[in-house]
């Protein structure tokens, strides 16, 4: 099959099926790595995006409010799609610790407002 041929089929894709081949092809490039990394005195430790300060469960909450995976890569231009489905997988694989970095982070904002 031809370059072109395939990005034919594929932009007749529903967006579910091409989440799930950029799924995928993310897979197939990391080699194991899973882009999600945790350093001590980083974001209190949270899960980031590799190489930046996001933390996962921020873009899990945004994601709660509404926001698209293409809102998403809009408002953070250093976020690749990949690094989205990372996060997503890493969401999936750790929920309770996902949960509750949410909730601290809600607390200490609803502490903040009634200062």
């Amino acid at each position: 099959m031809k370059l072109q041929q395939l990005k034919s089929q594929i932009l007749n894709l529903s967006s579910s099926e091409k989440a799930e081949i950029i799924q995928i092809l993310t897979e197939s490039l990391s080699n194991g790595s899973s882009g999600i990394t945790k350093t001590p005195g980083v974001v209190g430790g949270d899960a980031c995006i590799a190489k930046t300060r996001i933390p996962v469960w921020s873009l899990i909450n945004y994601c709660r409010l509404g926001a698209s995976d293409a809102k998403i890569l809009e408002s953070f231009p250093q976020l690749s799609a990949a690094d989205l489905v990372n996060a997503w997988a890493y969401a999936e694989a750790f929920p309770e610790e996902i949960e509750a970095a949410i909730e601290k982070n809600e607390a200490v904002m609803q502490e903040s407002e009634a200062v």
